[in-house]
C-alpha cells in the first residue's frame, strides 16, 4: 500500500475519532447542567427555555455524528474507491478539449457531495429546526433554494476553475502564482456582487424604513465613521426564525443587514448595540485581516499544490492513475482539510478574540448593558446552549462561550461607571 494512503487513512481515521469524542464531551457536559441554569443568566433565562437549548444542542450532535461518519465514507469512495477515476474517464470519454472536461470533473465531484448532503441538510431543516419549532421553509422552497445554488455553484465555479486549469496547463512553473491572482480577483469580486445580486436571489430585502429605530441607527453610523450602501431588512422569518444582524460587501457595496425576526425582538437601543458590536469588527480591520489570512493561506495552499501535482505518489495514494491537472486540483481539494482539521483551534482562538474586540468597541460606543441583554435574547430564542464543553468550544465555536462573554461585557460595565 502506498504510504501516502497509510498518511491519509490515519488522517481521516484520527480527525474523524477526535471529532467524535468532542461531540462525546459536548452532550455529556450540556447533559449535566441541564436542569440548572446558569448563575450569571438565572434571573434571565428560564428552566424550561435552558432545557429546550440543552435538547437543541443534543439533537444537533447526534446528526453531527452521522453526518461525519458518512462523511469519512464517501471521501473514502471518491478518493481510493475510485470515484474520482471514474468521474474522468466519463467526462474524457466525450471527447471534449482537456480544460473543459476537467473542470466537468471538478464541478461533478462537488455536485454529487452535495447531492449525498441533501438528507442531512432534510434531516436538520425538516427534523430538528421543525421539532424545536424554528423551521419555516417548504419543502418546494428547500428544493428551490438547493436548485438555485447548484446552479449558481456551475455558474460561478465552472469559469473560475476553467481558469484555473487554463493557468496550471499553460502557466509553467509559476502557475500557481497566477492562479492565486485569479482566485482573489474571484474572491474580491464576489464580495462587491453579493449583496447586489446573489442575495437577493434567495431573499427579499427592503430598505430600513424611516422612523425613531433608523434615525437612532444612523447617529451610531455617523459616530463610527461607517459609510454604507444602507441598512436593509432581511425576510429570513421566510426559512427560519433564528434571528441575526450582519454587514456584507466590499467599498461603497458595503450593507448592513438585520433579519426581520431580529428586529421583532430587539427593542431599540439593543439592536442599537447589537450594530456597535458588527461595526466594530469593521473599525478593528477584522474584516480586511480575515481577507489578507485568506489570500496567505490560499498562496501557501496553492504553492503546496504546485509541488504535489508533480509527485505521481500523490495521484496513486490516493486512487487516481492518471497525473491530470483536474485529478491535482480536485484531490487537493478534498484532502487538504483532512490535514488541516487539527488547525482548527487556531482559527477559532483568532475568531473569538476578535468578538472580545468587537464587544469592547460596541460598550464603548453604544450601552454595553443593552447588548447584554440582546445577547440573552438571542441566546434564549436561538436555543444556544449556556454550558458548552470547554474543549469542544475551543475546537469550534468562532464566539465566547455566553458565560465568558457575559462576564467580559459587565466587566467593562464596571469599569465605564467607575
Amino acid at each position: 500500500m502506498n504510504a501516502f494512503t497509510v498518511l491519509f487513512l490515519v488522517a481521516l481515521v484520527a480527525g474523524l475519532l477526535v471529532e467524535w469524542w468532542l461531540l462525546r464531551r459536548q452532550a455529556r457536559h450540556v447533559q449535566a447542567h441541564a436542569d440548572r441554569v446558569p448563575a450569571a443568566f438565572a434571573d434571565r433565562i428560564e428552566l424550561e427555555q435552558h432545557r429546550k437549548a440543552a435538547d437543541y444542542t443534543q439533537a444537533q450532535i447526534q446528526a453531527s455524528r452521522c453526518e461525519l461518519g458518512f462523511g469519512a465514507v464517501w471521501l473514502v469512495l471518491l478518493t481510493l474507491g475510485g470515484g474520482i477515476a471514474l468521474l474522468h474517464s466519463l467526462w474524457d470519454g466525450l471527447g471534449w478539449d482537456p480544460i473543459w472536461s476537467g473542470t466537468a470533473v471538478v464541478l461533478s465531484a462537488f455536485l454529487v457531495l452535495g447531492l449525498l448532503d441533501l438528507p442531512y441538510d432534510a434531516w436538520r431543516t425538516f427534523g430538528i429546526e421543525a421539532r424545536f419549532g424554528f423551521n419555516r421553509a417548504t419543502p418546494a422552497q428547500f428544493a428551490r433554494d438547493k436548485l438555485l445554488g447548484a446552479l449558481l455553484a456551475v455558474a460561478l465555479g465552472g469559469p473560475l476553475v476553467a481558469a484555473v486549469l487554463w493557468v496550471m496547463t499553460a502557466g509553467g512553473d509559476l502557475w500557481w502564482v497566477y492562479a492565486w491572482l485569479i482566485w482573489m480577483g474571484f474572491t474580491l469580486t464576489l464580495s462587491w456582487a453579493y449583496p447586489r445580486v446573489i442575495a437577493p436571489l434567495f431573499n427579499r430585502f427592503t430598505a430600513l424604513e424611516a422612523g425613531p429605530v433608523r434615525e437612532r441607527l444612523e447617529r451610531l453610523l455617523e459616530r463610527c465613521g461607517f459609510r454604507s450602501d444602507g441598512m436593509y431588512v432581511m425576510d429570513g422569518s421566510k426559512r427560519s426564525s433564528h434571528g441575526n444582524a450582519y454587514f456584507t460587501g466590499l467599498g461603497r457595496s458595503k450593507r448592513i443587514v438585520f433579519f426581520d425576526t431580529l428586529l421583532n425582538a430587539l427593542a431599540p437601543e439593543e439592536l442599537e448595540a447589537v450594530l456597535a458590536h458588527e461595526l466594530g469588527h469593521f473599525r478593528r480591520r477584522h474584516v480586511a485581516k480575515r481577507l489578507l489570512a485568506i489570500a496567505a493561506i490560499t498562496l501557501l495552499g496553492l504553492a503546496l499544490l504546485g509541488w504535489l501535482r508533480t509527485q505521481p505518489w500523490f495521484y496513486a495514494g490516493l486512487g487516481v492513475p492518471d497525473a491530470t491537472p483536474a485529478a491535482a486540483l480536485i484531490l487537493f481539494l478534498l484532502v487538504a482539510p483532512v490535514f488541516t482539521q487539527f488547525l482548527r483551534p487556531i482559527g477559532a482562538w483568532l475568531s473569538r478574540r476578535q468578538e472580545f474586540e468587537a464587544d469592547a468597541y460596541a460598550a464603548a460606543q453604544a450601552d454595553a448593558g443593552a447588548l447584554i441583554r440582546a445577547l440573552v435574547k438571542l441566546y434564549r430564542d436561538n436555543a444556544s446552549t449556556l454550558t458548552p464543553d470547554p474543549i469542544y468550544s475551543a475546537f469550534h465555536h468562532s464566539h465566547p462561550p455566553a458565560p465568558a462573554r457575559i462576564a467580559h461585557l459587565e466587566a467593562l460595565t464596571r469599569g465605564a461607571t467607575t
